[in-house]
């Protein structure tokens, strides 16, 4: 029996290890945590047959034949490093699914706007009558549909860096590059690394759908990407290569590779960023051969994605939106410019780096007031200072944030409360989502 070793007992784990044993694998999870709803998980897969080892880091033996990564694991640490200077095959538990699901799949990347894109792909092929679920970094772990009975009739997959860095077979029908800016540094070390794991997804698609208004991208232009639909929201003249494969705005309409899709209104979320997400939605669904009529009753029936400029309630005039997916300074400074003046604007959190100085600007023109929580609380109130932005007030908790944002909402007539945070959540949440779900509860049960 080939025995194989997954590293991380999240949900992408647990699912790997799944696949792995009903494949016939002998199988072995472990995790440097040991906290007690691992303990429960341990018990449980236990019975299942697969071993589960906490508390302690993963050391390559050569027994082993196959190392699976959960996504959050550097892919350079020395384990892994070591595993394959053994021979050990080491890959991601994205690439593992893709090698067992055989139905076609629409891979995402990009540094920003993927999950609203990849929500409005699943959307529509559902509208279509086609079971294609949403996985990877949203929905499902990419292994759990490869263990259902039903195979989905088109995987969408959201995909970060970190999966496509350790996924080198992972070939989908239709790759999309949505933004691309200084993101995840910390791992890649360059910006030339980062965008060379974005490009290697697009690379492997047999076609491509690229943002075409991003400035780095369309600095890559048309050399690189010869044959791909290129989107832009100025209009037909503005697209890179040939405008007949790619899509644009035009007379107030969505027209992907020539045929006029749907209106440009009839999406409901804020932000011309929006309207760059949908393009790439629409041009997708076009080219998987999605009829025009399903593209636009799902596009005219979508609520918007959770934490993404997400409304949460209006109280005493003031709309509260939740923005916790703006976990770095590009996000946030397209969440900020989206909403209207004034606003109440709640950041902080896990600091990453990044050029912070477009966010700044908006928060000048934009913000009556910046509430800072979070690790990141002294940071941006220097850099505040720095540029001569003083009404700030470190604030800590998001509790605190709440009822302060209401006060000084009251006081400065502000349209807005907005927690778009420029910073990872790890200094006080599991993730983005449950501080953006606290952030609800909060809204919903203190404003009274």
């Amino acid at each position: 029996m080939p025995i194989a070793h997954i590293i991380g007992l999240g949900k992408s784990g647990i699912a790997a290890a799944r696949l792995l044993k009903r494949e016939g694998w002998e199988v072995t999870l472990s995790d440097r945590s040991d906290s007690p709803n691992l303990l429960k998980q341990q018990q449980e897969l236990a019975n299942e047959g697969i071993a589960v080892e906490l508390g302690q880091s993963f050391e390559p033996v050569e027994s082993v034949q196959l190392v699976v990564v959960s996504p959050g694991v550097p892919w350079d640490i020395p384990a892994l490093v070591r595993a394959r200077e053994l021979g050990i095959e080491t890959i991601g538990e994205m690439e593992l699914a893709w090698r067992y699901l055989k139905s076609p799949w629409v891979g995402i990347t990009g540094t920003n706007g993927k999950t609203t894109t990849t929500a409005l792909i699943a959307a529509i092929f559902e509208e279509a009558g086609l079971y294609a679920p949403a996985c990877g970094n949203i929905g499902y772990a990419a292994c759990e549909l490869a263990l259902a009975e039903k195979q989905p009739d088109w995987v969408i997959a959201e995909i970060s860096s970190y999966q496509i860095e350790s996924s080198s077979s992972l070939a989908p029908r239709i790759g999309i590059l949505t933004t691309f800016t200084p993101d995840h540094l910390s791992r890649h070390k360059t910006l030339e690394n980062y965008y060379k794991i974005k490009a290697q997804l697009l690379k492997n698609s047999q076609l491509q759908v690229i943002n075409g208004d991003d400035p780095y991208l369309r600095q890559q232009g048309i050399d690189t990407w010869q044959n791909a639909c290129w989107t832009c929201v100025k209009g037909e003249n503005e697209v890179l290569g040939n405008a007949a494969l790619g899509a644009y705005i035009k007379d107030g309409w969505v027209i992907a590779q020539s045929e006029k899709i749907l209106p440009a209104d009839s999406l409901k979320m804020v932000g011309e960023h929006n309207l760059q997400n949908l393009l790439m939605a629409v041009a997708a669904a076009n080219l998987a051969g999605i009829d025009k009529s399903a593209i636009a009753q799902a596009i005219a029936k979508f609520p918007g994605v959770p934490h993404r400029l997400e409304h949460i309630r209006t109280w005493e005039g003031i709309d509260f939106i939740n923005d916790s997916k703006a976990t770095n300074y590009d996000a946030a400074q397209v969440g900020l410019a989206s909403v209207s003046a004034p606003a109440i604007l709640i950041a902080g959190g896990d600091p990453k780096e990044g050029e912070d100085s477009a966010w700044i600007d908006t928060i000048k023109a934009k913000a009556a007031a910046v509430l800072l929580i979070g690790d990141a609380a002294g940071i941006f109130s220097d850099r505040l200072e720095q540029e001569n932005y003083n009404a700030w007030e470190i604030v800590e908790t998001m509790e605190r944030a709440i009822k302060r944002a209401a006060e000084l909402g009251k006081q400065n007539n502000a349209k807005v409360v907005l927690l778009s945070p420029a910073c990872a959540s790890f200094d006080q949440y599991q993730n983005f989502e449950q501080r953006g779900d606290h952030f609800r509860q909060l809204c919903l049960e203190t404003l009274v």
